[in-house]
């Protein structure tokens, strides 16, 4: 009773935030459910830094930790004397990386000619989607093999932690600087969390935050709810009703994997577009006829209130592209014309491995966002899906996409001055 008279306290004098004072007992329930394995390994894989992957073995592991994880204003969570069993296995990979008919059924009319060779140009034979959005309207300038861009998708892997990161920031649980401790004397801040993609510390936030409020923001930014409008096939990704079993992780899982969770390219792409235009989170709208191109106009789903913390997390988008350690630097080996914020995501389920990369590029003529998943064995990842954005950046920009167009008054100036010349 004296405790917790004191960190109420303690949070009414402003030493931490009401959400950590009153961290729920189902929250702290929920920590105790963990899948890293040993305290030191806590650290060991942050210090990394790179979104995990399976293990090469199969082993297991049986440990005793004690966990203490904190932000710069107070504890969130405190485990101790916990043992826990963790199995490693190997996996074995049945799809294929490669798809010579990629697009294969796919409508074009209506989509930027231009945006659309520079797409196909990137994924070569690779087995994927690259879609392109402009995020001032919603409008799908291309989109390369429709087929799997529509599905129903797929684990989002480490690109949920945009999300998850949003919804901490909007909960006043961190700051794109506030230290996490994440064991020992190791801590790390949302920033570097992001950039190097560090599992453990979007675990923890998911713990603190619950699955409740977790789902909350979720479903807010369009996750479980299908992204298009009026668009033929699209199908809907799904966002469970239900916290993962905590036996597998919980909703920590849920926060650093996206484990449970199933996400379309086109929800990925339409929350990173209310990222890129300021907090409007538009209907997706691919027009395929003379009609619907002609009386195209943006479509409003709802406003996001997340004008005020989206500069908390674009260092960490930034870094991610930028920073030696970051995970998708493999896409400055291809573009550095212009700021590109992204997210990487690696995962695999039942013999498939998934490699993501979501980013919007901040143009001179106005930003444009991209995704480009990835299905296959070993050779898919995030990191190469960052690589082949690069590219499609490229290609773009050597089709002379990104210099400024003139206007018609301009250019009628323009040629009256060589006229009169």
């Amino acid at each position: 009773m004296r405790r917790s008279a004191l960190v109420l306290l303690f949070a009414m004098l402003g030493g931490v935030s009401v959400l950590q004072a009153a961290a729920p007992k189902r929250h702290r329930a929920a920590a105790s459910h963990s899948t890293v394995s040993a305290h030191k390994s806590h650290a060991v894989a942050a210090r990394r830094g790179s979104e995990s992957r399976r293990p090469a073995t199969r082993r297991e592991q049986v440990s005793t930790r004690r966990e203490q994880v904190t932000t710069g204003h107070g504890r969130i969570v405190h485990v101790r004397g916990r043992r826990e069993v963790v199995r490693r296995y190997s996996e074995r990979f049945t799809a294929s990386s490669f798809n010579d008919n990629l697009t294969e059924g796919d409508i074009t009319t209506g989509e930027d000619p231009v945006v659309r060779a520079a797409a196909i140009e990137a994924l070569g034979n690779m087995n994927g989607t690259a879609m392109a959005i402009d995020p001032s309207s919603g409008r799908i300038l291309a989109m390369v093999n429709q087929k799997l861009a529509l599905s129903s998708g797929a684990e989002p892997c480490s690109t949920i932690k945009v999300a998850v990161a949003l919804a901490a920031l909007q909960e006043g649980l961190v700051k794109s600087d506030t230290p996490v401790n994440l064991g020992g004397h190791y801590s790390l801040d949302l920033t570097h969390a992001l950039a190097k993609s560090v599992n453990l510390y979007f675990e923890v936030l998911g713990r603190a935050m619950g699955f409740e409020r977790v789902k909350h923001y979720a479903n807010e930014f369009g996750l479980g709810e299908l992204a298009g409008y009026n668009i033929p096939g699209e199908h809907l990704g799904t966002y469970p009703d239900t916290e993962l079993p905590r036996a597998e992780g919980g909703v920590g899982r849920m926060c650093s994997f996206g484990e449970s969770i199933s996400m379309t390219p086109l929800q990925l792409g339409a929350l990173v577009s209310a990222i890129a235009n300021g907090g409007t989170l538009y209907y997706l709208q691919h027009p395929t006829t003379p009609e619907a191109i002609a009386s195209f106009e943006p479509k409003v789903k709802r406003l996001l209130d997340i004008q005020q913390i989206i500069p908390q997390i674009l260092p960490g988008m930034q870094g991610a592209v930028n920073f030696s350690n970051g995970t998708a630097r493999s896409l400055r080996s291809n573009f550095v014309q212009f700021p590109v914020f992204g997210k990487t995501g690696t995962c695999s389920n039942n013999g498939t491995r998934y490699g993501w990369f979501v980013s919007y590029g901040d143009a001179p003529t106005g930003r444009i966002v991209t995704v480009i998943f990835l299905e296959g064995d070993r050779q898919v990842f995030g990191p190469k899906a960052a690589e082949l954005t690069g590219e499609f950046y490229r290609a773009m920009y050597e089709r002379n996409y990104f210099q400024s167009k003139p206007t018609p008054e301009s250019a009628s100036s323009t040629g009256l001055q060589h006229a009169g010349q």
